[in-house]
């Protein structure tokens, strides 16, 4: 069953409702970039959480004059208005009060959310709102979707992904240095409008299928998945969207095969399985990186150790050291040094003398920052350096041990 899922052959409905979720995680990864470069991804909670008033607002007025309140396009239309009016207080708050950013964002979408919860309520007691489905939009699903709801999500999608790419070089320049950017000319404060109304894009499209509650996990967490492999921000958005894409597809497939679970927390914790992904195998930035690292640090500070105690004829206590030392057939099991191990406790030793003169001479002060107890001399100095300072300190003397 989920094989044939994720092969879209549950039918034309789940079909577009899968590609329509790839199409949305996708905008979102991208657009969720710049935003988590910007050092700004509170404000999407507040985006999404303010969409609530407007979605029980547009029910109401539907209904009211005669519609059909569950139109999704009225509901969307509906968010926007009203993620924009709670955009406009948070701008408001931040600019004319002494509220930092983030309390204002707290402010924000409690009090939307909280005035949202209040129509939901209002709603239930209606005779038109008993069967109106409206809590799907807290968490998402897509059971019931019409065809035609997910040729809006997933057109809204793409048009997003049309505007980042129209977009991506100031929104970029912006995100990394909004001064710099300035001086280059841009207006930063049309920019940041222009971010938020794509996050604002976002959230009022992926509503439906990911919930206002979690649409924040999709703009986020892909983002923060990719950053653990590039250092690049085109190959972040890049790899973003590819993750976004891969979660609310793979998410909105399992949802198929399951449509009593929620379709936005399954989206939510296929991305968070990426992430975990990414977070300990990452080649660079990862735990297992880290470790590994770690690990050949500490290599190297005990081969170092060891070499300057064999130099200068100290005993070693040490068990790894030892070990290190016999692997790297340095040592005999007996500890006593090799004819290659001799050679390069000389040298080890050698170089921790030329390192004092450097770092006692000013004119090597650049060499000097960058000495840590483990590096070659040679990769700072050149040799008609290095000769100069063997001149200063008189001639080598050999291993006893």
């Amino acid at each position: 069953m989920l094989a044939e899922a994720l092969l879209l052959g549950l039918g034309y409905n789940a079909t577009l409702v899968t590609v329509g979720a790839a199409l949305l995680g996708i905008a979102a990864g991208i657009t969720g970039t710049f935003l988590f470069l910007r050092k700004r991804a509170l404000v999407s909670d507040a985006i999404s959480h303010s969409t609530l008033p407007g979605v029980g607002l547009a029910f109401i007025l539907m209904v009211a004059f005669g519609g059909e309140g569950r139109n999704l396009i009225g509901l969307m239309a509906g968010s926007a208005l009203s993620a924009w009016a709670g955009l406009l207080c948070l701008g408001w708050l931040v600019r004319n009060t002494r509220l930092a950013e983030d309390a204002a964002i707290g402010a924000v979408l409690s009090v939307f959310f909280g005035f949202g919860i209040v129509l939901l309520t209002v709603i239930q007691t209606m005779s038109s709102g008993r069967q109106a489905g409206l809590e799907s939009f807290l968490l998402g699903s897509t059971t019931g979707m019409l065809w035609n709801d997910a040729v809006v999500i997933a057109t809204g999608g793409a048009l997003v992904l049309a505007v980042v790419a129209l977009l991506h070089r100031p929104m970029t320049l912006v995100a990394f240095d909004p001064e710099y950017a300035a001086a280059r000319g841009v207006d930063t404060h049309r920019i940041d409008l222009a971010m938020m109304g794509l996050v604002m894009a976002v959230t009022v499209i992926g509503l439906k299928i990911v919930g206002l509650i979690l649409i924040v996990a999709l703009l986020i967490i892909p983002p923060v998945a990719a950053r653990f492999w590039s250092e690049r921000a085109g190959t972040v958005a890049l790899l973003a969207g590819a993750m976004g894409g891969i979660a609310g597809y793979v998410g909105a497939a399992v949802s198929a095969t399951a449509p009593k679970l929620p379709t936005g927390p399954i989206i939510v914790l296929t991305a968070f399985a990426l992430f975990a992904v990414s977070l300990f195998l990452a080649p660079s930035r990862g735990v297992l990186a880290a470790l590994l690292r770690h690990l050949w640090f500490q290599r190297r500070v005990h081969l170092r150790q060891g070499l300057l105690a064999l130099a200068q004829g100290q005993p070693i206590y040490e068990r790894l050291t030892l070990r290190l030392l016999r692997r790297a057939g340095l040592v005999r099991s007996d500890g006593v040094a090799t004819e290659a191990g001799r050679a390069r406790a000389a040298k080890a030793l050698r170089d921790e003398k030329r390192w004092e003169v450097v770092r006692r001479d000013l004119a090597h002060e650049a060499a000097a920052a960058l000495y840590d107890g483990l590096r070659d001399i040679e990769t700072v100095l050149t040799a008609d350096q290095i000769a100069e300072i063997d001149r200063q300190i008189g001639p080598p003397t050999g291993v006893t041990a």
